[in-house]
């Protein structure tokens, strides 16, 4: 016994020592991990424009860089450069001990410290950052005086290219103990240096001890304490300042022996004291560039040999643990047989945890416990089929999709071989095959019809062929209408009792045909609106030759160029791209983009000239020419019968009949508005006017109640009544009805929709001479607002209908296609950053569609390479997105539309490239 004791202890010690050597390359490497970080960083910041900064502001602008490597490693504490002219620039973390040694606010989290050269000399200045970098305060500091080319890590660095590492001292601002680096800037003079802590080391010794009160400590040349298991003994304050304890005041007694000691490392001593005896030994610690680092290690010998004397015991229970093994041995063999159960019980457990994805397996010899599992397995997929089955129909929207994940995850549940689902459908009496598994088991179509009644599956399976195999359960709607059929597949018999199988698949059938119904109405309602849409819009383009075809074709236009710009995998839109959800919104917009000329009035759209309102009143100022040309003649026969000389009546007669042919030209020639109106056409018009005739006729007899109304405060002119040839009278004048103004003023509280146009005086003004002297074209300026006015109407139907979430941007793409990139525009006078690429596609499209229109009885239209030449003057005045039409053409977006509506002598397509030239000249100018 007492030599085997020996022996261990002899082993003890020899194992002791190698434990030791690895303690101290654990120290090693630990402190590896300190500076190598630090290393690196400082190797990258050395070639940092920091170093060649000559200002304040150029060092500043380096601060984020600073910062982010003071963040990515935990022990830096600081980082700062020194200048040949005694320059300084340092940032550190701001830590519980300096906020409260500099009164720092709580949201301060890194200092800056810098001395510049100033006219007046070196100024020192503290600034206080939080963690977003924004300055909170800053403070010139004059009794700052710092001078880096006294300080050793400066001289040192410039004595040499590598790396300085200075020995672990104590940090004046932190009272942290760490090393300092620093290194010569790799271009220039600076010296770029850091601070790193080392205080991980202590709470890391705690970690290492051999035994429970093994000392550990960690010295340097000096035998102050580096490191220590108990941090709070490491530092000691004298009055107003901190220097790091030595081994002596530790007053340890076996680290102060081999502290003193000049055994070599690696060589184990003993150290009797008053506490005991102690094994001890010292090594040295590399990891700080051959600074003289030692780590002590002290251990209790009755700690150290407690493993030795427990061999003594062990010795004497071998047997019983003999013993136990035997005992062991046979519950192991009991244990066996228990684990497929443990492990099927594991794998259930996910079941009750709702998680029925996991495949259930157990590997036994034990064919209960395989059965069982194979069991488990099958109602677990059953349930995981089945939840897919249920999220399928509650969010799949689309038929064919969501017959065809059915279908699969049924067959899957019910482990059948194959399937197929049919659709009713009453026109074809019988049902057609919508998804299937395979095409060979399953025909096309059934015959068949809704009457059958119990012979229905009979009819079926005898155009199955039914072998006994076929499990056909009918699809019905909620009023019990038959909506198809589900027919199943396999070998039934084989793999469940059929009778409980058409239950569960009848109970689950039935939401399979209410999801089939309610998708097949939501299809139905879905065609339906496309074909009022479509409707609404030939009503609108049948209303008026003006527009013959317009809404038709321009949404055919607007989704050809979305495409094309969906379909771009580069370039300025290669992100631009449109959700299902959003194409519906798009096409449905664009077939609704001008609804609101359903309430315009023709007479309006289609004015003509400019006396036109349901008809043309040159008519009346024609029939007014005729009384004046009677006049004339029976003024000359009245001037004969008096017996005024003949020819002089004669000639008076003439002069009267050519001056009344001459202004009625005049005035017919301004009627067609092809002309403007000048200043001296407008004096003549007024000459011609106030032009009198008498009428004869009661002017309100057969007038209509709402003409009679506008009269009603006006008196009644004694017959025969005097009148100007051309006349603004009052009752030319429509007011605005009451309710019925356009909210179209910004200021107009009844104005929701954000409208920003000028609204006439008037609703109407029929005046005969305010028409006529319109400066250009026929519209007056309250018949241009009736027209635009078709936008207002536009939003103001579609935002009043109760559109889906998907759809709520439908007024905004059908109203937006008439405003302009410089906010020119209508009805909300939007800028093009207010407008989104569809919108900007709508209104080019519209335009587009309008200059090239074949159909429109009043104008010729425009070729492609006109259309183009106008759309490019039209960027440059801002009227519609430079960069967006610039993309489309450069695509030629537009050559499918224009070979598909336009006329074959239309098509003179413009060299793409002269195109865009232009528009880069416009850019450019710009």
């Amino acid at each position: 016994m007492v030599q085997s004791y020996q022996s261990n202890k002899q082993a003890l010690l020899i194992a002791t020592t190698e434990t030791a050597q690895q303690l101290s390359l654990t120290i090693d490497e630990r402190a590896q991990r300190i500076t190598g970080p630090a290393k690196s960083a400082l190797q990258i910041l050395s070639h940092d424009p920091l170093l060649q900064a000559e200002t304040l502001n150029q060092r500043m602008a380096r601060l984020p860089v600073l910062v982010e490597a003071l963040q990515s490693n935990e022990v830096l504490s600081a980082i700062y450069a020194g200048y040949p002219n005694g320059e300084f620039f340092l940032i550190r973390k701001v830590t519980p001990i300096i906020q409260n040694k500099y009164h720092l606010g709580d949201n301060v989290s890194f200092m800056l410290q810098a001395i510049t050269q100033t006219p007046q000399g070196m100024q020192g200045s503290w600034s206080a950052y939080d963690q977003q970098l924004q300055l909170i305060s800053k403070k010139i500091k004059s009794d700052y005086q710092y001078d880096p080319r006294t300080r050793s890590w400066y001289t040192e660095a410039r004595k040499t290219d590598k790396q300085v590492l200075t020995s672990p001292y104590l940090f004046y601002t932190t009272r942290e103990i760490g090393i300092t680096l620093a290194q010569k800037a790799r271009t220039g003079k600076a010296v770029i240096g850091m601070d790193a802590s080392v205080k991980d080391l202590s709470a890391q010794l705690a970690s290492l001890r051999l035994t429970e009160n093994t000392e550990l400590a960690v010295v340097d040349s000096g035998n102050r304490l580096l490191a220590y298991t108990d941090q709070n003994r490491m530092i000691i304050r004298e009055k107003d300042s901190f220097r790091l304890n030595t081994i002596d005041s530790l007053n340890i007694s076996p680290l102060t022996h081999l502290a003193a000691t000049d055994t070599p490392a690696s060589g184990i001593q003993t150290v009797s004291t008053s506490e005991g005896d102690w094994f001890g030994l010292w090594l040295p610690v590399s990891g700080f560039q051959g600074n003289k680092i030692r780590v002590l290690i002290a251990i209790p010998e009755n700690e150290l040999l407690a493993s030795a004397k427990a061999i003594i015991w062990n010795q004497l229970t071998w047997a019983i643990t003999l013993t136990i093994a035997m005992l062991a041995l046979g519950l192991y063999s009991g244990a066996r047989i228990g684990r497929a159960f443990k492990q099927l019980t594991r794998q259930v457990r996910a079941l009750s945890g709702f998680d029925f994805s996991q495949n259930i397996h157990v590997n036994s010899v034990i064919r209960e416990a395989r059965e069982l599992g194979q069991v488990a397995d099958d109602m677990a997929g059953t349930i995981y089929h089945f939840q897919q089955i249920s999220s399928t129909l509650n969010r799949e929207r689309d038929l064919e999709l969501m017959l065809h994940t059915v279908l699969t995850h049924l067959v899957s549940a019910t482990r059948l071989q194959d399937g197929a689902i049919y659709l009713y459908d009453a026109e074809k009496q019988g049902s057609q095959r919508s998804s299937a598994t395979t095409n060979e088991l399953f025909p096309e179509q059934l015959k068949h019809n809704d009457s059958d009644g119990n012979e229905l599956k009979e009819t079926i399976k005898a155009q199955l062929n039914d072998d006994h195999r076929y499990l056909i359960i009918p699809l019905r709607k909620r009023d019990q209408k038959l909506e198809g059929f589900l027919v199943i597949y396999g070998e039934i018999e084989k793999v469940h009792h059929e009778e409980n199988l058409q239950q569960f698949i009848e109970q689950l059938s039935g939401s399979a045909a209410v999801a089939i119904e309610t998708r097949r109405l939501l299809h139905d309602q879905k065609a339906m609106i496309e074909g009022i849409l479509k409707l609404l819009a030939d009503s609108i383009d049948s209303k008026s030759p003006y527009t013959s075809g317009h809404c038709e074709r321009v949404p055919k236009l607007a989704i050809s160029l979305v495409n094309n710009l969906e379909s771009q995998s580069h370039g300025q839109y290669a992100d631009f791209s449109m959700s299902e959800q959003e194409h519906e919104a798009f096409r449905i917009a664009a077939w609704l983009h001008d609804c609101g000329k359903i309430l315009s009035q023709e007479h309006v759209i289609d004015k003509a000239t400019k006396l036109e309102t349901i008809y043309n009143r040159i008519h009346e100022v024609r029939t007014r020419f005729e009384v004046l040309w009677r006049d004339t003649e029976i003024t000359y026969w009245k001037n004969i019968a008096r017996g005024l000389p003949e020819d002089e009546q004669q000639q008076q007669l003439t002069q009267r009949q050519q001056q009344l042919r001459d202004d009625f030209d005049f005035i017919a020639c301004i009627n067609e508005g092809s002309l403007p109106v000048r200043d001296e056409q407008q004096a003549r018009l007024e000459r011609i006017a106030n032009t009198r005739w008498l009428r004869y006729f009661d002017n309100r007899k057969g007038l209509s109640q709402d003409e009679l109304n506008l009269l009603t405060d006006i008196p009644q002119q004694p017959l025969p009544a005097s009148e100007k040839l051309l006349n603004d009278r009052p009752e030319h004048i429509v007011d605005w009805q009451e309710g019925r103004k356009p909210p179209v003023a910004p200021d107009d509280p009844a104005n929701i929709w954000g409208f920003n146009m000028p609204l006439p005086e008037h609703s109407f003004n029929f005046g005969e001479c305010y028409n006529l002297k319109i400066p250009f074209g026929t519209l007056t300026t309250e018949e241009r607002f009736k027209i635009n006015e078709h936008i207002v109407h536009t939003i103001m139907m579609l935002s009043s209908l109760p559109l889906p979430d998907h759809l709520k941007k439908v007024p905004e793409l059908a109203g937006n296609h008439h405003e302009r990139m410089d906010g020119k525009g209508y009805p909300r006078g939007l800028h093009g950053d207010e407008m989104s690429i569809p919108e900007k596609v709508m209104a080019i499209a519209d335009i587009f569609e309008a200059l090239t229109a074949s159909d429109r009885p009043y104008k010729k239209p425009k070729s492609v390479s006109q259309a183009m030449s106008i759309m490019v003057g039209m960027t440059q005045n801002g009227h519609i997105d430079q960069q967006l039409f610039h993309y489309l053409v450069s695509q030629d977006a537009f050559t499918p539309y224009s070979k598909a509506f336009l006329q074959p002598d239309q098509l003179d397509f413009p060299e793409t490239a002269d195109i865009l030239s232009q528009l880069e000249e416009i850019t450019e100018t710009a």
